[in-house]
């Protein structure tokens, strides 16, 4: 039910949105397996750094992964269904397939952070919990993976609308620049000044540097997010450099935010 729930709460609005239809309408088999294989890559990710109490063996990560993946196909079907956006009469079996593996896929990252983290913990787990939370602190390369899968999130229920095509074409330099600058600005403040649960608070010798060194590589990797979704989701054919750049910068202001905030919340 925890999975059902972070399920739906955190891809309705893919499941809601008409250029997601079409881009499950116009999939090619090859790219819906690259799809299939790439969410289940975050899910690992996830699931080893942050979804799963330390020690977990690797069978079980790459299990549950699979579990929540079933689940995301079963709830994006149903939902599809009901919104009559899938008729079992008169519609190809390609285009069943191709919109259900499309919203099946943000659908299960939703079910594996829903599991993990809506639960209640009574007083003895929350002590257990608090015993191992140094040793589940994922280090800097898990936080990467954990930024990403924030970005992925966060960023893919805007990347397939117009609305980013159209601010990119329409946004001047100064624009594109202010924009950067807003992604940096609101990293620094949730990762370091937020108070989030998990943000950091110390002021020691390195302060500044690791301020300066997770800003960078945070605003990296939501870049590297945005640039993935707007290419799956065909949003740089036939546009020059400049255009697709400005795409990546204007999604980057959301995917940003996702990176930063979500490898806190999503921990």
């Amino acid at each position: 039910m925890r999975g059902i729930t972070g399920g739906l709460l955190f891809s309705f609005p893919l499941l809601f949105t008409m250029e997601v239809w079409w881009a499950g309408f116009s999939a090619t088999p090859a790219q819906l397996l690259g799809l299939v294989l790439f969410t289940y890559l975050l899910l690992l990710g996830y699931n080893r750094y942050a979804g799963m109490r330390p020690g977990v063996s690797w069978r079980s990560i790459m299990i549950d992964s699979v579990e929540e993946m079933g689940i995301g196909l079963v709830l994006s079907f149903a939902v599809l269904l009901v919104l009559n956006r899938i008729e079992l009469a008169g519609m190809a079996l390609s285009e069943i397939i191709g919109k259900t593996v499309i919203e099946a896929m943000a659908v299960s990252i939703g079910v594996s952070i829903g599991t993990a983290q809506l639960g209640a913990t009574n007083d003895a787990e929350q002590e257990e919990d608090e015993e191992l939370e140094a040793e589940k602190e994922p280090g800097r390369f898990g936080m990467v993976v954990l930024a990403f899968c924030g970005a992925i999130l966060i960023g893919g229920n805007v990347a397939p609308t117009e609305e980013v095509v159209m601010l990119a074409v329409e946004a001047m330099p100064v624009h594109i620049l202010f924009m950067a600058l807003t992604s940096v600005g609101l990293s620094v403040i949730v990762v370091y000044f937020s108070d989030f649960k998990g943000s950091s608070s110390s002021r020691n010798s390195d302060f500044y540097f690791w301020l300066t060194f997770d800003t960078c590589v945070s605003y990296l990797v939501a870049l590297l997010a945005s640039a993935v979704t707007l290419w799956f989701f065909g949003r740089f054919e036939g546009l020059n450099f400049w255009t697709g750049f400005s795409e990546v910068i204007v999604l980057g202001v959301l995917s940003s935010l996702g990176a930063s905030a979500g490898r806190l919340l999503i921990k």
